[in-house]
């Protein structure tokens, strides 16, 4: 089956649990499809570059999934439909890779970056 990654922004004025009741949510979505949530991840509250629906802030998440194309469409139209959903992106990958993804990664692990002067 195809892999995909999901990043989805949440408004901001729900709860830690409520936005991760969310990511579950969708997760079962998938499986009740034929398809896998293979992991997922919360970022936490954070600031946006623009307002979205009059929102400076929203909960991000990240999910990786197995799923037939299907699943996939059919968990992005429930997203959109979604009240407490603002954004989704999904891009299809060859393999995840493995580990945490690079914004839950320390500063310090990750790869050094030209040195300032």
């Amino acid at each position: 089956m195809p892999l995909y990654e999901h990043v989805m922004i949440a408004r901001q004025d729900l709860s830690n649990t409520q936005a991760e009741a969310l990511i579950e949510h969708f997760g079962t979505v998938l499986s009740d499809n034929e398809g896998k949530l293979v992991d997922f991840e919360y970022w936490g509250v954070k600031t946006m570059a623009y307002k979205i629906n009059k929102n400076r802030k929203g909960h991000y998440a990240y999910l990786r999934s197995d799923a037939p194309v299907a699943a996939v469409q059919e968990m992005e139209r429930l997203m959109r439909l979604h009240d407490d959903v603002m954004r989704v992106l999904t891009i299809k990958v060859d393999e995840h890779e493995e580990g945490p993804s690079v914004q839950m990664q320390k500063r310090d692990e990750r790869d050094t970056r030209r040195e300032r002067r």
